[in-house]
Formats: structure tokens, sequence, C-alpha cells
């Protein structure tokens, strides 16, 4: 398999930081390129790997990137609200599109939170050289994402939920019992393959290691968002999505179909597809799942 990786050089106002990409296959194939977007925010790339079958099955280069501030690209953690902000991801975004020669012709695939900054960057202003998008498991406003979360916890006993919200009230969220409880709820609302796979394991220890963006941005945890992304909302600018969109989520998870539906309602060219279990089809249903993109990136 051919890959390469690389850094480049990204500055925000004074300051030079660097962003860390790998590319598998060829840019100079001809062949349009699948531009991948990670989740968290502050997860790193490497849960997303897997795509790489997209090159395997169908010969579409495929580029993953760590997002500043995750993985291998710069660590920074004396930023506030006003730097981590999705403009500074859609800054970040293009800077690498440009650097790569692809900002042209390109798809581009976010999940989770990588999915919200697709629908940010696509419906913010007119891309002409993004050719087909993919949001997966990603709610069109982090309002409604919270619903959702807030939905799933309530499913489990009332001293269970007491016990998140005493930690989260006391900042002892680093503790064992709290801990054990997070990966509870994951295990049934994030992925349900269990063990995990070790990608996954990796990029939330990513996460772990550095939870600058992921607290500064969103907050404690998913059910107790206090983060700069509170109010963040995308919904009555979906329209102005004019590419081929392909929406996608799972049964047991955040973004509910109550979540994505102002994708489908409004997003022009929309098609949506359901995955079994919960928010991350490429571990839980990865046949149909590589299938289903695989079709959706060849289609004429």
């Amino acid at each position: 398999m051919t890959e390469f990786t690389g850094t480049l050089d990204f500055q925000v106002g004074t300051e030079t930081y660097q962003t860390w990409y790998k590319v598998v296959g060829d840019l100079a194939s001809g062949i349009r390129p699948l531009v991948t977007l990670h989740g968290g925010p502050g997860m790193s790339h490497v849960y997303m790997q897997s795509h790489s079958e997209i090159f395997t099955t169908y010969n579409i280069p495929v580029v993953f990137y760590d997002q500043l501030g995750t993985g291998r690209s710069t660590h920074i953690t004396d930023k506030g609200a006003d730097f981590w902000t999705p403009e500074l991801f859609i800054n970040e975004l293009d800077n690498l599109l440009a650097y790569l020669q692809i900002k042209d012709d390109f798809d581009l695939l976010g999940h989770s939170w990588g999915g919200m900054l697709a629908a940010d960057y696509a419906s913010a202003r007119e891309y002409p050289g993004l050719r087909r998008l993919i949001i997966a498991n990603a709610a069109p406003s982090l309002k409604l994402w919270e619903q959702s979360m807030h939905h799933w916890l309530n499913t489990f006993p009332e001293e269970f939920r007491k016990m998140l919200r005493r930690h989260e009230r006391d900042g002892t969220t680093s503790s064992d019992e709290y801990q054990r409880g997070m990966k509870e709820f994951y295990n049934k609302y994030t992925c349900q393959v269990i063990p995990w796979p070790t990608e996954l394991d990796e990029s939330f220890a990513d996460m772990d290691e550095n939870p600058t963006v992921y607290s500064t941005m969103f907050g404690t945890s998913e059910f107790n968002l206090t983060g700069s992304l509170i109010t963040w909302d995308v919904t009555e600018r979906l329209d102005r999505i004019s590419c081929p969109t392909l929406v996608c989520n799972g049964h047991e998870e955040g973004a509910q179909d109550f979540v994505v539906e102002p994708f489908i309602e409004k997003i022009p060219k929309v098609k949506w597809v359901k995955f079994k279990k919960s928010h991350i089809p490429f571990y839980e249903d990865k046949e149909y799942y590589f299938k289903t993109i695989g079709a959706f990136l060849m289609a004429t």
C-alpha cells in the first residue's frame, strides 16, 4: 500500500504550528481523494485508520490528519475559547487542502465532531472543489446532541446518574469510579464492539493526554456541555450545502434520528443511511459501512 506522512506549517496570527497528515494512495493518480475529519474534539485520527479500506477496495486516495491540539500535530495548552473555534479548524483544513494541491477536487468525510466540522465547513461558504460530503454520526446543533445524550443517560439507574453528576460537580472526573461509569456508558452508546479496538483506545488516550481542546469546546462530558460550542448550530444554513451529501447514523447513539433530521430536511441533495448498533459503524457494521461509503463516492 502506498502511503506517506508529513507535517505542514499552519499559521494562526503571528504564531506557526504544525499539522501532521498521512496520505494513503497516490494524489497524482487523477482519482479524487477522500479527506477525513476525526472526532473529539481532541481525539486523534488513529481510530479512523480503517478508512484506508476505501483505497484498498476502490483505489480512492485517503487523507488523514490530526487536528491542531492532538495526536502528532502541535499540542497547545495556553489558549482559551477565543482560540479554539470552528473557524480555526476550517482554516486548518483549507491550509491542508492547498498544501496537498487538492482543494479544487476532493470529497470530505467527517465523523462525530468531525461531521459537525464538515457540516460547518460545507455550509459556511461555497467550495467548488468539494464534490461529495459524508456526515457520519454527527449533529447540526450541539443542543440537539446534548438532548440526545441526556435521553440515553436516563436509561441508566438513578444512582448511576447521581454518581456521574457528583463527580462532575466536585471536579473528580479523573476518579476510577467516574471513569468506569463513563466507559459503561460509552460501551452502550459509543462503541458496542467489546473489547474496544486498540485504535479507538489509542485515540481516547490521545484526548486524555491533552484534554484542552475537548474541555474548552465541549466541557466535562457529553451530558455536561459547558464549553464554547454550547451555542454552536448550523441548522439554518444547511440549505447552502450544494454537493451530494450522505448522512448516516446508528440506532443507539448521540446522533439519533431526531438529531440528524435537520440534515435530511434541509440539505438539497441528501441521502440517509442507518447502520447497526451505535456511534462507530466502521467498527460495528464494517462491511455494510464501507460498501455504502464506496458506492456513494463512486456514483456518477
